[in-house]
């Protein structure tokens, strides 16, 4: 349990003693329970203080007697917490005895009556049925939970005691008596174990020693970056992530003879996690050769040399490995500003580092190898220069690729390799389980890697952690991950309250962090920067796993062992919280006793998707549950016990219909409906799920009464029925909208939702063709007015059939970035543009329209970036203005038959390279138009108009 993780069970008692959005408040058991509670929460709360608020340096043996407390705590708080949440589950599963859902019926047969009995109240029904022929796995007597597993009341005895042994080891800790800066001196030394300050000899190797491949492109870029003739001081920065080869690069460029030529004074620095202003001095001075009694030399004194020995000089000073923002807001300050065209050259794994020594400066991206560079270096690190044996060659390529590009376990391969004998076999086996033989090294590669990790604020450790969870090299989407770190309690209880982030705002610059560190690669964008899909390089993902076992983070099953309960031996056997699973682990065998009640979250990866005849009830083994994803089992019959998780905050099921029971289930946030049907009809009470904030389903969601306003914050495909009044009153709290239009719907008035900023309406379309509108239904819809709100800023219109002119409407949005133009969503031969400006847009699609002239000026988009027309067919060409805008970056053109669309781009993109606008880029079905009117002009007209190139759908 992180930091965050203790404020939010700290909220939890909180509630539970003060508060009134607690449905357990009330309850007469937890009033009884209320002094006890109450005093948990003073201990915690005193301990959480002295251990992560008022944290004190202490020596080398104190440190790690902290640890290790520190460690108990966390150890005795998930004990209380889960003492605390076993008893609220017992108080819901008491509640839910007396619903109508949980109801089960047993046939008695003798010679003489069947008779029929209510399970849970004990009284005799009178329309009963055959038992016994029913499907064993369905039979009404296994729908009910054990409720007797279930604690009645709290026992906090031992919790507390253990709470008071740890007090008492902190007092004997405080009392020892040590001079305060030798403690500061120790915890420095503890926190840099392995990382000394020596003199660096980095650009003293010879040439020889260093072994590199694919940085010759960068080196020349870095260099003329830094000597290029400019006489203010010029920072530039180099940034990638552990083992990608920014201190070879540095190194490369440090001797390179017109560098050596062009600088005066040339210094290498090494910062790393530990700023220390009295060795970076040292460093420094010792660098260009200023070694007299620099240790009894004060600060002021070394800053003072450093200063004589650089001003009138061209200095070139490389920076390597700097962490933080603090450390180079103290640095600059060393070196003089005299206009001579002296460089700063940075190496970082933190981007905001590099923006921030300059933040219009010229920060370079290290990119990773290519398969054929990592062979190459693999090769050359192996055999040192010595002909390879072609047996070799084919594994060796495996090999390398299996190393993706990063240049530190290419080395680290090449490291095993070479320590073995040559031969056909070895190479074979090692290609064929790289993954380990990298792990092999820990105090080489992943050492390295574990600095970054180790340099994580405590907040992020734990959302870095999770994404080892996922499957190697597993597409995480980032709109997934993002409610799956909130439901975990990864993320600080901000609210959009008194003008605080939501929580998945900043479950989002929690991400972009871990991209800037470089520890996250990004897999897809949208369209405005933010990141879509994300991954983590294996040997990030390695790491993870790594520092996940040490830590009792979570438990991930690649392979079942040779066990008739798998899943439970694992988990009883390491007691995790967490199980991630790559295999088929007979969920259903899994969720009843003897598995301890202390798993937390389950995440099912298995690549086939199959059907189970019915989800367990969750009855002891799943009391817990915060997150559980079993999208990949299709479930034919739904127990009423899945309302037993009232923990559950992440819900992600495949069925056949909503099942009713998870209405009970008042603490999720987050429910993702998969299913094979065309509309799921949700149950009037869904609004009793006062937390839900997304709810998302992959076929039509159909309203058809509501007994209240929900809270959500995102619904897709949502259809109302004539039993809700309207959106505004169903959704007050909307952000992320799809709907649907259907005949009966006169909706009109979005603009009463004032606080959507992404929405997609759409008309029914089948229902349309087969005349299942109602007389003017249609043309009422055309004919008023639909007012969508200010706050839009993503607009999708799907077979809406409106008129042109109507476009003014859209056209009055001041903060529409996005315009998603769909199937007929306008209808007419010609669009004027010419007199309407999108103020803000930044990305217009026109896909399947029926448009066939478009008339408009440059300055009607003022702000465009990319423009994609898809399909439609009948328009003549594209406006030649559209050229004229000054921010287009982009214009995508796909299945187009009309020979004059590519003739217009290709006039668009010749003036503007002759206006000296190379920079837009043109693309015809997905080919650079250069590359398509050179070899594939002929058979355009052939390209299919179905292809969807993924760039095009990234908003």
């Amino acid at each position: 349990m992180a930091y965050t993780g203790l404020e939010l069970f700290m909220e939890s008692l909180k509630q539970l003693i003060h508060g009134s959005h607690n449905p357990f408040t009330k309850n007469p058991s937890v009033l009884s329970e209320r002094p006890q509670i109450q005093l948990l929460y003073q201990e915690l709360g005193s301990l959480i203080q002295t251990l992560f608020i008022h944290e004190h340096h202490h020596h080398l043996l104190e440190l790690q007697k902290f640890t290790t407390l520190k460690r108990r705590f966390k150890d005795v708080a998930e004990e209380a917490q889960d003492i605390i949440d076993l008893f609220l589950s017992s108080l819901h599963s008491r509640k839910i005895r007396n619903l109508k859902e949980f109801e089960g019926f047993l046939t008695f047969h003798s010679a003489n009556q069947t008779s029929t009995w209510n399970l849970v109240n004990g009284i005799r029904d009178s329309n009963s049925f055959e038992f016994h022929s029913i499907p064993r796995t369905k039979r009404p007597l296994s729908l009910f939970p054990r409720f007797d597993v279930f604690k009645p009341s709290l026992d906090l005895e031992k919790v507390l005691k253990s709470i008071d042994s740890i007090k008492a080891e902190l007092t004997t800790i405080d009392n020892m008596k040590t001079d305060s800066s030798s403690r500061i001196d120790d915890i420095k030394t503890r926190s840099v174990v392995g990382t000394s300050y020596t003199t660096s000899s980095l650009g003293k190797k010879e040439p020889w020693e260093e072994i590199v491949v694919g940085i010759d492109h960068d080196v020349e870029i870095i260099r003329d970056k830094l000597t290029e003739d400019t006489k203010l001081v010029g920072i530039v920065s180099i940034v990638g992530m552990g083992g990608l080869g920014k201190t070879t690069l540095a190194t490369k460029v440090f001797n390179d003879p017109f560098v050596v030529y062009h600088f005066h004074v040339r210094a290498w620095v090494t910062v790393s996690q530990t700023y220390e202003r009295r060795d970076m001095l040292i460093q420094i001075l010792t660098s260009i050769g200023v070694d007299q009694n620099l240790e009894k030399s004060s600060d002021y004194k070394l800053r003072e040399k450093l200063h004589k020995n650089l001003m009138g000089k061209r200095y070139l000073i490389v920076i390597d490995d700097i962490w933080s923002i603090e450390a180079w807001d103290d640095m600059k300050l060393f070196f003089p500003h005299d206009n001579t065209g002296s460089r700063i050259l940075l190496t970082s794994r933190v981007n905001e580092v590099a923006l921030h020594a300059k933040p219009h400066g010229f920060v370079h991206s290290l990119p990773y190898l290519k398969d054929e560079q990592s062979w190459e270096l693999l090769r050359k690190k192996v055999f040192h220069g010595d002909e390879c044996p072609r047996w070799v060659i084919e594994s060796g390529m495996q090999i390398a690729k299996k190393c993706q590009g990063l240049p530190l376990s290419v080395v680290v391969m090449a490291g095993v390799l070479a320590k073995e004998a040559t031969s056909q076999d070895l190479w074979e086996r090692i290609a064929s389980g790289v993954g380990s033989s990298i792990l092999s090294d820990e105090k080489g590669c992943l050492e390295t890697l574990a600095l970054s990790y180790h340099h994580l604020p405590c907040h992020l450790r734990e959302c870095f952690l999770y994404l080892g969870g996922f499957p190697e090299d597993f597409r995480i989407h980032v709109k997934s991950l993002i409610w799956l770190w909130v439901a975990e309690g990864f993320i600080e209880g901000l609210t959009e309250e008194g003008g605080n982030q939501s929580l998945e705002d900043a479950a989002k610059a929690y991400l972009m962090d871990l991209v800037d560190r470089n520890l996250v690669i990004v897999g897809e964008r949208e369209f405005n920067g933010d990141v879509k899909a994300c991954k983590l390089h294996d040997l990030v993902r390695e790491l993870c796993l790594k520092k996940a076992k040490e830590e009792r983070f979570f438990l991930r099953i690649d392979k079942l062992p040779l066990s008739s309960r798998p899943l439970e031996a694992l988990v009883t056997t390491y007691r995790q919280r967490r199980v991630f699973s790559d295999q088929d682990i007979t969920v259903v065998e899994f969720a009843h006793p003897p598995t301890p009640p202390n798993i937390r979250s389950l995440l099912c990866f298995h690549k086939d998707s199959h059907s189970i005849d019915e989800i367990p009830d969750f009855s002891t083994s799943f009391a817990l549950l915060r997150v559980l994803d079993i999208q990949k089992y299709k479930v034919g019959y739904t127990r009423p016990g899945i309302a037993l998780p009232v923990h559950l905050r992440y819900l992600a099921i495949w069925c056949s219909r909503f099942p009713p029971s998870i209405c009970n289930l008042w603490s999720l946030q987050t429910l993702v409906l998969k299913t094979s049907s065309d509309r799921t009809e949700l149950p009037a009470n869904i609004s009793d799920l006062v937390n839900l904030r997304h709810l998302w389903s992959n076929k039509e969601l159909f309203i058809s009464t509501i007994r209240k306003p929900m809270n959500l914050k995102s619904i897709s495909n949502v259809v109302l029925g004539l039993g809700v009044d309207s959106l505004h009153k169903c959704f007050p709290c909307i952000k992320k909208l799809e709907y649907t239009l259907v005949p009966t719907d006169k909706e009109t008035h979005f603009d009463l939702l004032p606080y959507l900023t992404t929405f997609k309406l759409r008309v029914d379309y089948i229902r349309k063709k087969m005349n299942l509108w109602f007389p003017n239904s249609e043309s009422n819809f055309r004919q008023n007015h639909i007012w969508f709100p200010s706050t839009l800023k993503k607009l999708t219109l799907v077979w809406c059939d409106l008129p042109w002119r109507d476009m003014s409407i859209i056209q009055s949005l001041p903060n529409l970035e996005v315009l998603k133009l769909k199937y007929n969503a306008f209808t007419g031969a010609y669009w004027d543009a010419r007199e309407q400006q999108f103020p803000q847009l930044k990305f217009l699609r026109l896909e399947e329209l029926d448009i066939k002239l478009w008339d408009v000026y440059g300055t009607s988009f003022p702000c465009l970036k990319r423009l994609a027309v898809v399909n439609c067919l009948a328009l003549e060409e594209i406006p030649l203005d559209i050229g004229d805008i000054a921010t287009l970056e982009l214009i995508e053109t796909r299945g187009m038959s009309n020979y004059s669309i590519v003739e217009s781009v290709k006039r668009i993109q010749k003036e503007q390279h002759d206006e000296g606008n190379t920079d837009l880029k043109i693309t015809v079905n997905g080919l650079e138009l250069s590359i398509y009117l050179s070899g594939k002009l002929s058979s355009y007209n052939s390209a299919s108009v179905t292809d969807t190139d993924t760039n095009t759908e990234r908003v």
